[in-house]
């Protein structure tokens, strides 16, 4: 019988890149074996760091990707919903130029990155997917928000709802995006453009579009040209005359945190540890630091320690920690004051968009830890 050193429960980007570093660094790992792909368009695009992507490309997951897949942000252009001072508008921009850097980001789309993913994995000699769970030293639990195996474990997940719902879709434009990502704080809710080369080369768009739950449900409901009419009213001119490309996806929003990360023989990664809300795109970006520490922790351990050992992995978990909350925390932060309806706290935070926009050493700190994240 085959005996495997980590067993990775959950099969999305999070397990797959775990099962890849984890087999460059020479361990036996048994990868839980991906259910069948669902019926209907993956409308998803992930917002990758620069950590993230040098983790894709440790694993040759980002050279595997087709070239329209994924799309570099130069600039990022943020409104508040108000005008702000004449000498402080509400807006933030945020310049790879101005910070000397090459991009801010990558959009990637989710399924071309599965994909690349799943190809690798089946040709790995060191990963073998299984399709029942097996024994190993170390199980690693990357399934998810949902993850039954937290749950068997009994650690609690402290889940706090926002009673919003964010609805995603593909859009197309009538001029180019130029690599401009652009994002609209306008209370109650949050609306991010993506820029993207799919399926209109240099012309499309992901959309995030955080409301809540009424409204969203309202929306959901429309049609085709009434969801686009209220769409273009909420983004004016900005991105140009905007069209539907794809489905809509919907689902709820909350903030969530796992008790505790690992113990003797398991650990939490990526959403079955942490939650936080989209407005930053660091969700996953999260998840891919996990993996990253992960594997340097394993990779690193003294020759005699076993990989699921309870002290080693709290080496991890440690790590993991003040990061994770970090972001978790400026996310809350962030939605509950553009939620604030009192025209005071209004015109502060708008004003304060447009201070920190004249701030130089704060707009490269901001850049410096969005990269690193």
């Amino acid at each position: 019988m085959v005996r495997y050193d980590v067993y990775i429960r959950g099969s999305g980007i999070v397990g797959k890149t775990l099962a890849l570093a984890l087999a460059r660094a020479g361990l036996g790992v048994a990868l839980q074996r991906a259910p069948g792909r669902p019926a209907g368009q993956d409308v998803r695009a992930y917002a990758l760091s620069a950590r993230s992507v040098a983790l894709l490309r440790s694993v040759k997951a980002w050279d595997a990707l087709p070239p329209d897949a994924a799309t570099p942000v130069y600039d990022m252009h943020i409104e508040g919903d108000a005008p702000g001072h004449q000498l402080l508008p509400g807006v933030l921009e945020f310049s790879a130029w101005e910070q000397q850097l090459g991009e801010l980001a990558w959009i990637v789309d989710a399924q071309a990155l599965e994909d690349a993913l799943a190809q690798l994995v089946r040709f790995q000699p060191h990963v073998s997917e299984v399709d029942a769970p097996i024994e190993a030293a170390l199980t690693a639990i990357c399934e998810g928000k949902a993850s039954a195996a937290r749950e068997a474990l009994g650690v609690e997940w402290v889940r706090h709802p926002y009673g919003h719902t964010a609805i995603a879709a593909r859009l197309a434009s009538d001029r180019p995006h130029n690599g401009v990502a652009r994002q609209w704080f306008r209370s109650p809710d949050v609306l991010a453009l993506l820029p993207f080369d799919r399926p209109d080369a240099g012309r499309s768009y992901g959309l995030v579009w955080s409301l809540p739950e009424a409204r969203a449900q309202e929306l959901m409901a429309l049609d085709e040209a009434g969801f686009m009419q209220a769409l273009q009213e909420a983004t004016g001119d900005a991105a140009g005359a905007l069209a539907l490309r794809s489905e809509r996806a919907a689902w709820p929003l909350a903030i969530a945190r796992a008790s505790r990360c690992s113990g003797e023989g398991w650990v939490l990664l990526g959403d079955a540890a942490h939650v936080v809300h989209p407005l930053a795109g660091q969700g996953l970006n999260l998840g891919l630091a996990d993996v990253d520490v992960l594997a340097r922790v394993l990779r690193e351990r003294e020759p005699w320690r076993p990989v699921g050992d309870a002290k080693l992995l709290r080496r991890y978990e440690r790590t993991r920690a003040a990061p994770t909350w970090a972001m978790g925390q400026l996310t809350d932060g962030l939605l509950h004051l553009f939620a604030a309806s009192a025209p005071a706290v209004r015109e502060l935070r708008n004003r304060g968009l447009g201070l920190v926009n004249h701030l130089s050493p704060v707009k490269r700190w901001l850049t410096r830890r969005a990269l690193d994240s």
